[in-house]
């Protein structure tokens, strides 16, 4: 089990169902109520019927360690999840506010950009806050306070990075996501010449790495050519738009020859955050540090005195468009997180309140002026 990241802390962690003769195992692919796991026997098909909580957060999901039954019972059954050291969780399309595990146990996410088509940045800073916000085990299993705690480091792979032949503009589309990735490694990747993949093979050398990226983002490609062999269906992207057209619809967990765990993931069509508040704040420290220098301790970034960023905008030294994404992300991570918050929701009416009051007097003033 070692090659699938199976260690002493797991070992220790599952030592009271080895004491009921269940067998530890990883999950490698999750498919309508059933799922594959990995065990020191062989993969396994086990059924999650005792695994179905509520709790969308808490559903068996790729990556999981689990305690299975031994050989024997047809079927066999998942009886238990083992705490997640980490999960990838994003917002569900729909206007809920439940969350979607995508990956657990994860230790590297690489999110991956195509260069067949315009770069979005905005979207990248999307992936980035999910990625450096990821939940921990114990907070979606049992609880706050786990002290194996780890976030998963991301970075940013540019694929098809042959398609851009000039050296200089395959630079400057480079220093553009670093820009909006401070601090995160930006690796251009061809799978066809092999460029850049010595680097991304020391990533993944250890630990598990899932693969994020919307269709068309190479992300098979990648993952077939990480694995030596054609393990993941690969179609063309669109001429139009670059787009893919969903070739892996399931996620799936392999073990690489060169050692790491990998777990591919169909396309992400709408990205959407959950509880991402800190991950924001670590995509945008450049915004996050100018704010401890504004006049007001709440400043919002927008009409109020002294505020250092607006005048950090002023002054060239902040793109527009930085700014822009960032309140975006921000607001759409205060309505989600409002939406089981009340103390969060509260907050949000007072800040409303207090706008719309600042407002009336703005205009009261302006019309006393006129006068």
């Amino acid at each position: 089990m070692a090659p699938y990241g199976w260690d002493a802390d797991w070992e220790a962690e599952f030592a009271p169902y080895a004491e009921r003769r269940l067998l530890p195992g990883r999950v490698v692919r999750v498919d309508r109520g059933q799922c594959d796991v990995v065990t020191a026997d062989g993969v396994v098909r086990a059924d999650t019927e005792f695994v179905v909580p509520r709790d969308p957060m808490k559903v068996v999901c790729t990556g999981d360690w689990v305690a299975v039954d031994p050989a024997g019972g047809d079927p066999r059954y998942v009886r238990t999840l083992l705490p997640r050291r980490s999960a990838f969780v994003r917002s569900t399309s729909s206007k809920r506010s439940d969350g979607q595990v995508l990956a657990t146990n994860v230790d590297h996410v690489v999110v991956c950009v195509s260069l067949a088509a315009e770069l979005d940045l905005g979207r990248i800073e999307r992936f980035l806050a999910l990625a450096m916000s990821c939940s921990t085990g114990d907070a979606l299993l049992h609880g706050p306070g786990d002290s194996r705690e780890s976030a998963p480091q991301p970075v940013v792979v540019l694929t098809k990075a042959d398609l851009v032949s000039a050296p200089a503009t395959l630079a400057h589309l480079v220093q553009d996501v670093e820009a909006s990735a401070p601090g995160v490694p930006v690796l251009p990747v061809s799978a066809l010449h092999g460029d850049g993949l010595d680097v991304l093979l020391a990533l993944t050398g250890s630990g598990t790495t899932v693969l994020l990226g919307q269709s068309g983002a190479g992300k098979s490609t990648l993952a077939n050519t990480l694995a030596g062999e054609d393990i993941m269906d690969v179609r063309a992207a669109r001429d139009v738009d670059g787009k893919g057209r969903h070739t892996t619809t399931t996620r799936n967990l392999l073990v690489l020859p060169a050692g790491g765990v990998l777990i591919d993931t169909p396309g992400l069509r709408g990205v959407g955050l959950y509880d991402a508040g800190s991950g924001v704040g670590q995509v945008f420290t450049e915004i996050e540090e100018l704010a401890e220098r504004c006049r007001f301790q709440d400043c919002a970034h927008d009409s109020e005195p002294g505020c250092a960023v607006r005048s950090a905008v002023e002054d060239g030294e902040l793109a527009v468009r930085r700014l822009e994404s960032y309140r975006k992300l921000i607001r759409e991570n205060q309505w989600i997180v409002a939406k089981t918050d009340a103390r969060v929701r509260a907050e949000i009416r007072r800040d409303w309140k207090r706008k719309g009051a600042e407002g009336r007097a703005a205009m009261e003033a302006k019309r006393g002026r006129r006068a």
